[in-house]
């Protein structure tokens, strides 16, 4: 496990540590690199060592970098490798839209997406983003079991989304996080939908 959160890595720097997580002696699972004044490079540096067969990654945290939806497409190419053993990414709070929802509810459908769980928190997706993931959590290939989607400016209508998914039997969330939206009375629709025998939500 690596915490290099809150440094000045830029993108240089995340390209030396990809160099070496290629290495097959290398057996770091856990990397965070929250707030290291990365951008898209970085995306395409760690996507293209996700493809690699020695990655030992299982747990990634690139929250509150300037990553942008083109980031995250690169990083989505390095998800769909049968290699890849990534199961949980955060991307909280780096400059993203509902294209980067397409992008991962692309991946999410893939039969070689490992992820478990994804943090979108604290990004503009709004509605438009939140339904392309509904789409794909009822997906019998989707592994998600824990989704945060705090912040991301939705509103009633990723309620309704959410509580459809819900009483899916394929939808395997057990954890959903919808904080800091409005949401407004449209919670009542989950409330239902919990009641669900089909429901796997806990949290």
């Amino acid at each position: 496990e690596l915490d290099l959160s809150n440094n000045d890595l830029q993108d240089s720097g995340v390209k030396l540590l990809c160099v070496e997580l290629e290495n097959p002696h290398c057996k770091l699972e856990i990397l965070r690199l929250a707030a290291c004044k990365l951008t898209e490079q970085s995306c395409e540096a760690v996507a293209s060592v996700l493809q690699s067969v020695n990655c030992p990654l299982r747990e990634l945290d690139l929250s509150n970098n300037d990553l942008q939806d083109s980031g995250v497409k690169s990083l989505c190419v390095g998800l769909r490798k049968p290699h890849c053993k990534l199961e949980i990414l955060r991307l909280a709070g780096c400059k993203l839209t509902e294209q980067s929802c397409e992008a991962v509810a692309s991946v999410l459908q893939s039969v070689n997406c490992p992820l478990k769980e994804l943090d979108l928190s604290n990004n503009e997706l709004q509605n438009s983003g939140v339904k392309m993931l509904c789409v794909e959590l009822e997906n019998p290939h989707c592994k998600l079991e824990i989704l945060r989607l705090a912040g991301c400016n939705l509103t009633e209508q990723s309620c309704e989304a959410v509580a459809s998914v819900l009483q899916s039997r394929n939808c395997p969330l057990r954890e959903l996080d919808l904080s800091n939206n409005d949401l407004q009375d449209s919670v009542k629709l989950l409330c239902v939908e919990l009641e669900n025998p089909h429901c796997k939500l806990k949290i």
